[in-house]
């Protein structure tokens, strides 16, 4: 054989993506200045101009997360590996953990609790239910030697939100460290580390910071740090080890870990660079706004939600598929015709649900009339029964009756 026997048999020229309007459960849209800051020049991972935009990184974050935690940084991998890190460096095999299920994400915490060789206790609930309190009260009572508490603050596949303030008000009580996902909700959603007693907390940059995605966001309280530094045997994980990357993250060194993906790291500094520009608060009050004049649009097609309106997540909207429409063809046209993606159901939701994002940069007016309408179009060639323009018609009357507030009190 030659080395041209190897070259690819179909011929391959750059890629160039089509422009797609992102509404579904993630990525989001990215914003042109965050497309921008990645297009710039790559820097060392030590080089001392970089390190300084780092701790620039490092104070944003912490804004986001309303937290002083010292450890508060971005790993380099989603949102996945910002999970296994708090599990990987929190648990000691033998532990015990209350893990909180309420949809696909909260499975994938159990199953980290039992990779890395805890004891997980779970507690059920619904899809499209938040985790209830009084459950998790009843199994730390009944689990008093348990360690950890691990709960979903947004759950992706269902779009339920959580109580996470008095989940870890529980947690504190029965002396149990918390562990928190909040891929979904971080920028979207109120979120107080500090305020609520979080522990340690993860996230991902592709949902409300429409970031691209390939890094999460996480923050570790002094608890677990001191805990981490006297662990007796070594974290199984080399790469997701706390020890080793308070080296890299930490305040007074720069010590080798890993080549860090600076360019991405230059785009999550821009993107949360926005977020502060905007305002935590007028970030949530935007999320909100949105999410309900898309639901008054819904109401006029025939569009049911999952969750119960208290406990929604204005981000990720579930609704359920209506009766007798294909919902894989309503998708494909979506795409194919009008360049609009929307996710589907997940596990127990495939095809019952869709799922409509409203993250960070895709949430915005046009997003909310331009899916509406092409929601109507589709709708009325499949058959079904249509006033057209009422769904747009709705939610141009609650944008109306709602203007985004002016200001905040902080």
């Amino acid at each position: 054989m030659t080395i041209d026997d190897f070259r690819p048999t179909k011929e391959v020229t750059t890629f160039y993506p089509p422009q797609r309007v992102l509404m579904g459960p993630g990525p989001s849209d990215t914003h042109f200045r965050v497309l921008s800051a990645m297009a710039r020049p790559t820097l060392g991972h030590l080089d001392p101009v970089f390190t300084g935009m780092m701790e620039e990184l490092k104070s944003l974050l912490r804004y986001s997360f309303q937290t002083k935690n010292m450890m508060t940084f971005p790993v380099s991998g989603p949102g996945s590996v910002g999970m296994e890190m708090c599990f990987v460096n929190m648990i000691v095999p033998g532990d015990k953990v209350v893990v909180c299920r309420n949809g696909v994400f909260g499975g994938r915490m159990v199953e980290n609790v039992e990779r890395h060789g805890g004891i997980a206790v779970v507690v059920d609930d619904k899809w499209g239910e938040p985790v209830d309190p009084q459950k998790v009260e009843d199994a730390l009572k009944q689990n008093p030697d348990a360690k950890i508490l691990a709960f979903v603050h947004a759950e992706t596949s269902t779009g339920v939100l959580s109580d996470a303030k008095t989940l870890c008000e529980i947690a504190r009580r029965h002396n149990c460290l918390t562990i928190v996902d909040t891929v979904t909700s971080l920028g979207g959603s109120p979120i107080y580390v500090d305020g609520w007693g979080i522990d340690a907390i993860y996230s991902g940059s592709q949902k409300c910071l429409s970031c691209p995605p390939g890094l999460s966001p996480v923050s570790f309280s002094e608890r677990v740090t001191d805990l981490v530094k006297g662990r007796k045997d070594k974290v199984h994980s080399w790469f997701m080890d706390l020890n080793q990357l308070l080296g890299y993250w930490g305040t007074t060194t720069r010590t080798y870990h890993h080549t860090a993906p600076t360019n991405a790291l230059y785009a999550l500094h821009e993107s949360l660079l926005m977020l502060s520009e905007e305002g935590l608060e007028q970030s949530w009050a935007r999320h909100e706004r949105n999410y309900q004049a898309l639901k008054a649009g819904f109401a006029t097609l025939g569009i049911n939600y999952v969750v119960d309106e208290q406990y929604r997540l204005p981000q990720l909207n579930s609704v359920y598929v209506p009766e007798g429409v294909d919902e894989k063809e309503v998708r494909r046209r979506l795409l194919e015709e009008y360049s609009l993606e929307i996710g589907a159901g997940l596990g127990a939701f495939a095809g019952k649900v869709w799922r409509f994002g409203l993250m960070g940069t895709s949430s915005k007016i046009e997003n909310v009339l331009f899916c509406l309408n092409a929601l109507e179009a589709v709708f009325t060639d499949m058959g079904l029964k249509v006033e057209y323009g009422s769904a747009e018609a709705a939610a141009h009357r609650y944008y109306a009756a709602n203007p985004m507030p002016s200001s905040f009190s902080g």
